[in-house]
């Protein structure tokens, strides 16, 4: 906004400022109270107009602050050359002050520096046109109606602005913090659902494939079959919710090496797949090519590979057709490499649905771990590959 922008209304404050000021002065000039006598043959009631000026001035001291001081100058001038009321100097310094306080950045450097030249001119003129010491005074005054309220209204309007950046940038921490807070809660709820998804849905899956197949088959036999199998299932099931949640209300929100599947344990899931997918037709192998011996892998490495292959297998019992799902795992160069190969093609009889969300959780998996994970059709067979570091770190399990 400029410094001469058009005024609005005048705050509470400065009509009370401007009042008092004329009060006071009027009172002033009727007691007699004032300067010298005018000069250049001015009338002495003229300084009534410039304490007048100087009051509208004082009105527009904050939403106009460039043109209180435009008035405020000529008041000023006034004035002295009809005696001089106090009241009006005084005025005067407060708009000076103002004018720095609530001006724009450049007024506000400005003027300052103005008060600093007015004051060495009003010091330096009188006394090589005068040739009396006393003339220094003159300076004196000036100096402490221009200078002294300038630099008063640049310190504090400093410490403002100071104070204004502080609880700027206290508000971006704030607000840093909440976006930080959020994205961590969205992370959590992300892992939690990845986690949920791969603990439960291979049972889930089993329960729903059976069902399918007892209700297409109605024979007793394939029926009674497949009611074990849903039961061995829901056990399993709800144990592993149970082991979730009882990870989820540990108070340190980390999982044990009890509870966390590592890849030791993919001979008994190929076991459960065996009996699950021995109606279909399906059957399952698994070819560790990693060299013996070898240092541990990280705990978090671990589950992402364990829980891709258990995400495999059961995709494998819900889509593949008949034939061998084969499970390869190699480890060369820092990298645990893993491969699931299923049959592809149109499968005959029941088929568990699916979401999708199993191949979005894996991929996500080996993103978190600075991996890299594809699946996709490959002629006859699906095939899901994935990479993912192996450094060589202490077990922490």
């Amino acid at each position: 906004m400029s410094p001469f922008s058009a005024p609005g209304r005048p705050h509470r404050d400065d009509v009370l400022i401007a009042a008092s000021g004329l009060l006071g002065g009027v009172l002033l000039w009727f007691l007699g109270l004032h300067g010298g006598p005018p000069l250049f043959g001015l009338s002495a009631r003229l300084a009534l107009l410039a304490l007048a000026a100087m009051a509208g001035a004082e009105l527009l001291r904050r939403t106009a602050p460039g043109t209180a001081l435009a008035v405020a100058v000529a008041a000023l001038t006034l004035d002295v050359l009809t005696g001089t009321v106090i009241a009006t100097v005084l005025m005067f310094t407060d708009v000076v002050y103002a004018a720095v306080m609530y001006g724009s950045p450049a007024a506000a450097r400005r003027i300052p520096r103005a008060c600093v030249l007015a004051t060495v001119l009003a010091t330096l003129l009188p006394v090589a046109l005068l040739r009396d010491p006393q003339a220094l005074l003159i300076g004196v005054a000036v100096g402490v109606g221009t200078i002294g309220p300038a630099w008063t209204a640049v310190i504090i309007r400093n410490h403002r602005e100071a104070a204004r950046a502080a609880r700027l940038r206290a508000e971006q921490t704030a607000l840093l913090a909440e976006l930080d807070r959020r994205e961590a809660v969205l992370a959590e709820r992300a892992r939690m659902a990845r986690e949920l998804h791969d603990m439960v849905a291979n049972h889930l899956s089993a329960i729903a494939l059976h069902a399918t197949a007892a209700q297409a088959l109605d024979e007793p036999a394939a029926t009674r079959e497949a009611l074990g199998v849903i039961r061995e299932n829901s056990v399993q099931g709800l144990a592993e919710m149970r082991r979730l949640i009882g990870l989820l209300r540990n108070a340190g929100g980390q999982e044990t090496s009890a509870a966390t599947p590592r890849l030791d344990a993919l001979d008994a899931l190929l076991e459960r797949a065996r009996a699950h997918g021995a109606g279909s037709g399906l059957t399952f192998a698994l070819t560790d090519n990693r060299p013996p011996g070898g240092p541990p892998l990280a705990a978090p490495v671990e589950l992402a590979a364990y829980r891709i292959v258990q995400e495999s297998v059961t995709n494998a019992l819900k889509h593949a057709v008949p034939g061998e799902v084969t499970v390869r795992l190699s480890r060369t160069d820092g990298a645990l490499s893993l491969a699931v190969t299923s049959p592809y093609g149109r499968r005959p009889g029941p088929r568990a649905p699916g979401s999708g969300s199993g191949l979005v959780g894996m991929g996500e998996r080996a993103a978190l771990l600075g991996g890299t994970f594809e699946a996709a059709p490959d002629g006859d067979v699906w095939r899901v590959r994935a990479t993912l570091p192996a450094d060589e770190k202490e077990d922490t399990s």
